[in-house]
């Protein structure tokens, strides 16, 4: 089995100029993000535009990302993101089956469920799968509060349960949950925002997008390796950059599309609608990030 840990890149959908799915850009996308050594590749976070995909897209995704990292090491995470139980679970069954290492699970939201009914949720998924689990937390998107005991109350029970927070700011949840729970195993979201923070704090990884994963592995082996200093320079360079993107999830997952195409990973920056539309001063943005940091993105 494979550890889940370090940079878990959240891959992006890929779309050719008309919207359809471009199978092979995601062939691509997913070859570069193994072979520049991303520890792990999850689908249908946020950041792959989950909510604008089929269900036939979907599978035939899942597919292709089993069968490319099944010889590597980089693992393999899908995430189901069903509000119902039923379908949570079916889902996570046969996602297993198809040959992921790990599940992703985000836990309903829509029309305000019950804690009582989330935690019953998340423990089904939990209790039909027995590969690693990453219970996701994101109240900004979700607007739905998760308090840090009933987190702990799954970690004591589950020892699959692994925990991907971001609440921004992160840093006093995760603290509560690591009081609470010593042994739980947290990665950190939100674009890696917080993610010393949290390796200090004794996290085990981060889970950024991927169309600059290289900058995210170098600020993991400096810091690793003991260069503390060097890893706090290259994340607040890095950080100029994102803390504008993420003020809305459809304004980074556009930019980083616009990054990958002129990376010349995928074919097309495409997004489905409705979508941020960007404007002249982004796309100046990115070309000064890209010509700053092209040492590590050549």
């Amino acid at each position: 089995m494979k550890e889940i840990q370090g940079i878990n890149a959240v891959i992006a959908a890929t779309f050719d100029d008309h919207g359809a799915y471009d199978f092979d850009s995601f062939k691509n996308l997913i070859n570069h993000l193994i072979k520049i050594g991303t520890n792990g590749i999850t689908t249908f976070g946020i950041a792959t535009e989950f909510y604008k995909l089929s269900e036939e897209e979907k599978l035939e995704m899942v597919r292709i990302l089993t069968a490319l990292t099944k010889s590597s090491p980089t693992y393999a995470v899908a995430s189901v993101t069903d509000h119902s139980t039923e379908l949570a679970v079916k889902r996570a069954k046969l996602y297993a089956k198809m040959g992921v290492d790990a599940l992703m699970l985000l836990p309903p939201f829509f029309l305000n469920p019950s804690i009582e009914q989330i935690k019953a949720h998340m423990k089904a998924v939990l209790e039909a799968v027995d590969i690693p689990v990453l219970v996701q937390y994101a109240p900004g998107e979700t607007k739905k509060i998760i308090p840090a005991e009933e987190m702990a109350t799954i970690e004591h029970t589950y020892p699959h349960a692994i925990f991907k927070l971001e609440p921004n700011p992160p840093m006093d949840y995760v603290r509560q949950m690591l009081q609470l729970a010593p042994k739980a195993k947290i990665m950190i979201g939100y674009a890696g925002l917080y993610m010393l923070d949290v390796m200090a704090a004794g996290g085990v990884g981060t889970m950024p997008g991927c169309s600059f994963a290289e900058i995210y592995l170098a600020i993991q082996q400096r810091w690793r390796a003991g260069d503390h200093e060097g890893a706090l320079a290259l994340h607040s360079q890095l950080m100029k950059y994102v803390r504008i993107w993420m003020s809305h999830p459809e304004y980074i997952i556009n930019a980083e599309k616009v990054i990958l195409k002129q990376r010349s990973i995928i074919k097309s920056d495409y997004c489905r609608a409705p979508y941020w539309k960007l404007d002249k001063e982004d796309y100046a943005r990115i070309d000064a990030f890209l010509t700053e940091f092209k040492d590590y993105l050549s």
